[in-house]
């Protein structure tokens, strides 16, 4: 039903996280499709780069039709507005979540000095990551997080390779509708006033008691939020489909049909 959706997760984490989501989407009737990322998930053992991760999500966009929503969390996030705008015409529409701060340099530093004290312990983090979500997270979303494997050994060469994006180039290189999303009590929202003017058409939503995993604090809200986005794009993929066909001497479908979201 409607426009696909294609899920890219975040760092350490892998595609289960998006197991709300995914269920609450399919529930309705819509094709999903969540990918794990080089080094992340089933991939573990793979050297990330951004344009691996690029090419990912571009992969499982041909894989459902060669056009869908793009759905990123944080890593996801940075990789879905580096993947519109490299590949815009394959993006209906980009919802980048828990990304709105520009991964330069001195942004990365910061990141980068917790990952590498990470590195030090025996299992390189990985209890005290899994003792963190548990303790934030509620209703099982912990375990949409945990059951998947938590890639701790990647966070240190992920940061690297994110902060060679350069975001705010690549969302005002497309064209299309994004919505930028950010739990109220999320660090990474020190940008998103310039994140919002570089969209050529975007959305800027603050959600209520969530912070950075937005998706599992507010899992409702948040994938409420995917579902009308999808709605959204999909009337516009069917005007846009409409519009040629006319062109082409094609009857046009009544306008009511195609106005039900008032997009």
């Amino acid at each position: 039903m409607g426009v696909p959706i294609v899920l890219a997760h975040g760092l350490r984490s892998s595609s289960s996280m998006w197991r709300p989501q995914v269920e609450f989407l399919q529930a309705q009737g819509r094709t999903v499709v969540a990918p794990d990322l080089p080094a992340h998930g089933s991939r573990r053992g793979e050297d990330f780069s951004v344009g691996r991760a690029v090419d990912t999500l571009l992969e499982a966009i041909d894989s459902v039709g060669g056009r869908a929503l793009l759905v990123g969390l944080s890593m996801g996030g940075m990789v879905s507005i580096a993947a519109a705008g490299a590949a815009p015409g394959r993006i209906a529409g980009l919802v980048a979540a828990s990304c709105t701060a520009q991964p330069d340099q001195s942004l990365a530093q910061v990141y980068r000095i917790p990952a590498v004290l990470m590195e030090r312990l025996p299992d390189k983090g990985a209890a005290v990551n899994e003792r963190f979500h548990r303790l934030t997270l509620r209703d099982g979303a912990a375990d949409a997080v945990v059951d998947g494997g938590l890639a701790v050994e990647s966070a240190t060469a992920v940061i690297d390779e994110l902060a060679k994006i350069d975001a705010l180039s690549a969302l005002s290189a497309y064209q299309g509708p994004v919505w930028l999303v950010n739990g109220a009590r999320d660090h990474f929202r020190i940008h998103e006033k310039a994140f919002f003017d570089a969209c050529a058409e975007g959305r800027l939503v603050n959600v209520p008691r969530a912070g950075h995993m937005v998706s599992l604090d507010q899992p409702v809200i948040f994938s409420r939020m995917v579902s009308d986005a999808a709605d959204v794009v999909g009337v516009r993929e069917a005007r846009a489909g409409v519009d040629s066909g006319a062109r082409e001497g094609v009857v046009d479908a009544p306008p009511s049909e195609l106005e039900a979201d008032g997009a």
